[in-house]
C-alpha cells in the first residue's frame, strides 16, 4: 500500500511522462494545480492521463469520479488514488 507522499511522487512521474513536460518535473508538487494549472492538460490529455493512472495504480476510475475536486491538485488526486487502492484491498 502506498502512502500519499509516495503516490504524489509516482503521479508526478505519470504526469510529466504522459504530458511530455519532463523539463518541469522540479516545479510539480502536491499543491500543483492540475485543471487550469497545467496548460497541456486539456480534455483529451485528461482521458489519456486517467488511463495511465488506472494501469499504474491498479484502480478503475468511474466517469462519475471525474470531478474538479479530484483533479484540482496533484495532492487531491493522490488522496483519491490512495483511497481507491485502500478500498480495493
Amino acid at each position: 500500500m502506498e502512502t500519499i507522499d509516495t503516490t504524489v511522487t509516482d503521479l508526478i512521474d505519470v504526469v510529466v511522462t504522459t504530458l511530455g513536460i519532463e523539463e518541469r518535473r522540479a516545479d510539480l508538487s502536491a499543491g500543483t494545480e492540475l485543471l487550469g494549472g497545467i496548460p497541456e492538460l486539456d480534455s483529451l490529455a485528461l482521458v489519456e492521463l486517467v488511463v495511465v493512472i488506472e494501469e499504474r495504480f491498479g484502480i478503475a476510475i468511474d466517469d462519475s469520479e471525474f470531478t474538479g475536486e479530484v483533479f484540482e491538485t496533484l495532492g487531491s488526486l493522490a488522496a483519491f488514488v490512495t483511497a481507491k487502492q485502500q478500498n480495493a484491498a
